[in-house]
């Protein structure tokens, strides 16, 4: 993981926690005080949509590009031969003469 995607990283969890850690303190004080919760204040919620927001491009750095997985670009690391040699590929009914001869 590069340095600049593991730092975005940290930052957005420690920010998603200063967040949540946000929403629990202002809820205890409205329990405290003996007021009904109706919604989080505006500043919160939008300190855990930042961190959702800064979160999402620092996984998309940290990832490793992905693999081709099609049947192309498994072939195209193998030689004919390799390719020849699985099972899947053999057919028995063009050599079944010379093997077990005319039945």
């Amino acid at each position: 993981m590069p340095s600049i995607a593991r730092a975005l990283v940290v930052a957005s969890a420690l920010l998603l926690l200063h967040a949540a850690f946000s929403a629990y303190e202002h809820l205890s004080t409205l329990k405290a005080l003996g007021r009904t919760a109706t919604s989080l204040p505006t500043s919160i919620s939008l300190e855990a949509l930042g961190a959702l927001v800064l979160f999402l491009p620092a996984i998309a750095l940290a990832t490793q590009p992905l693999e081709d997985v099609t049947y192309r670009g498994e072939m195209a690391k193998r030689s004919p031969d390799d390719a020849d040699a699985c099972a899947g590929f053999m057919r028995l009914s063009a050599r079944g003469k010379a093997l077990f001869g005319d039945r």
